[in-house]
């Protein structure tokens, strides 16, 4: 179930949108309608309603409606999914419903007043709208129920579309992603209390929409593509779907508006919609989509290709026979009493060894990861500490951590600093500091800096070690970490700031 609240976190912005723009399609509406003379003529058809009453009453409707769903739909509903504050969250949703029933009743005094002399007194008929109300809250409150469910299920769908897809061709990911948003819309216009004229109209077209759609990417364009004129072909197949479609779409509308005229003419507007809009859509999305297959099979053979040479490189150098060469040199090295060769090379092999093999992992411990630096910074000594004018400072945690890292972020920022603060003609310095505190690592590395000469070799080049850690700080742990860099004329100052948890 947490996994499932999850995928809905990556669904709420879409949501969120979605209500906002019918909210504010339902006000645009209600002004434009309120304004028109179509309500003056309706109004006068029927019981005479003031235009204050009727306009205000129908915006505070609207207004309580999106702000009541905004509360339960993100606020109330996922605490109850993750069962949190279980008792407190359904006591705020049943005091949302009944602040409805109470803005209801209370806006229906004043669109139904006429009410108020059909009964034996004001306080019967006060009942009376106020049960009404309080009844229409309940029924709201069972179709938000109805939506929730739909929204889950849809979210459970599309995390197994791919398999779905697999056993059902048809279904595509964009084609339930479309079902689940029309069948969200359906259930606001029916809660908002939409004319049946606007719910019949999308009840039809989103449907057919979808359909076309689908069998677009199925059926109808890949059938079209071995053609001489693939677009025509297509069209045509539409356009005969369409046709063959209109007197039952008309006659299933007819169901809902009990009138004629209205139930072909939106027969007509979804045909046109379906022909001007839906029909090429789908044609360049799937081109869009045949196009980025093409583009996503080069890669994966380019990949491969990648991925077989260096199977083949790594399988020429042979772990086990480096490992066993360094041991032997490192035996010898004792036996003649070189220390510093010794050191060097049990450093070399403890990096190595973890190059070769935690490196491959997607998280270590924090602990080998200090390891490492501390390891790469001694065989650097052996190289800098003959001469006093190299004064390296490290103040590194020593304590071990259970919390993990990912593997090699830390050391880009050593190397740089011995690549370009090391100097054999002048004074130099390189400072290297980690602190965790509680999940947080701090860590901070400084060094001098020196001109280059002409004939060195790394004088124009930059290299691609900042950048690339600066890249997998961004993909791995994106808000979780401050990377400042500083750079004068003679010193250059790293400061890394990183969440772990």
């Amino acid at each position: 179930m947490k996994e499932l609240t999850n995928r809905q976190i990556n669904f709420a912005r879409v949501e969120f949108w979605g209500a906002t723009t019918i909210f504010v399609f339902l006000l645009f509406f209600h002004i434009s309608f309120s304004l028109s003379n179509d309500w003056t003529e309706n109004n006068q058809a029927r019981v005479s309603i003031p235009f204050e009453h009727y306009f205000f009453s129908h915006m505070v409707r609207y207004v309580t409606f999106y702000g009541a769903f905004l509360i339960v739909n993100f606020v109330a509903v996922p605490k109850l999914i993750k069962k949190e504050q279980v008792v407190n969250n359904i006591g705020l949703i049943i005091l949302v419903f009944a602040g409805v029933g109470i803005v209801i009743g209370v806006t229906d005094t004043y669109l139904q007043a006429y009410l108020l002399n059909e009964y034996a007194n004001r306080q019967m008929a006060y009942n009376a709208i106020f049960g009404k109300s309080f009844l229409y809250a309940a029924w709201m409150l069972l179709v938000f129920g109805f939506y929730t469910i739909i929204k889950y299920l849809g979210t459970y769908l599309l995390a197994n579309a791919d398999t779905i897809r697999a056993r059902y061709p048809i279904i595509t990911r964009g084609g339930i992603a479309a079902f689940i948003i029309w069948m969200v819309t359906m259930l606001l216009l029916i809660m908002g209390r939409v004319e049946h004229i606007i719910i019949a109209g999308w009840g039809v077209i989103a449907p057919s929409g979808i359909l076309i759609y689908l069998y677009s990417f199925y059926s109808f364009i890949p059938k079209a593509l071995t053609k001489k004129r693939p677009f025509l072909f297509y069209f045509g197949r539409v356009i005969g779907w369409v046709a063959i479609f209109y007197f039952p779409v008309a006659l299933f509308l007819l169901l809902f508006v009990r009138d004629g005229d209205p139930a072909f003419t939106l027969s007509s507007f979804n045909s046109a919609i379906q022909l001007l809009i839906t029909a090429p859509l789908s044609w360049v999305m799937f081109k869009y989509q045949l196009r980025g297959n093409e583009q996503l099979f080069v890669l994966k053979k380019e990949l491969g290709r990648s991925n077989a040479n260096f199977d083949f490189l790594r399988s020429q150098i042979n772990p086990h026979f480096l490992f066993n060469a360094l041991n032997t040199i490192y035996g010898t090295a004792i036996q003649e009493k070189a220390d510093r060769t010794s050191e060097g090379i049990e450093k070399l092999g403890n990096m190595m060894r973890f190059m070769l093999q935690e490196n491959l992992q997607e998280n270590i411990s924090v602990a080998r990861e200090i390891e490492y630096l501390n390891n790469y910074i001694s065989l650097q000594r052996l190289r800098t500490d003959p001469n006093p004018d190299v004064r390296i400072d490290t103040s590194i945690a020593e304590e071990v951590h259970t919390i993990r890292i990912a593997p090699m972020l830390l050391i880009p920022f050593v190397e740089n600093a011995f690549k370009h603060g090391i100097s054999f003609r002048e004074s130099c310095y390189i400072k290297v500091m980690l602190e965790i505190k509680d999940t947080t690592l701090y860590f901070d590395v400084f060094n001098s800096k020196h001109p280059k000469t002409e004939t060195d070799p790394e004088k124009d080049k930059s290299g691609i070690g900042l950048n690339n850690v600066k890249q997998r700080l961004q993909l791995l742990y994106p808000n979780k970490h401050e990377l400042i860099i500083r750079e004068t004329s003679k010193d250059f100052v790293v400061h890394l700031t990183l969440q772990l948890a």
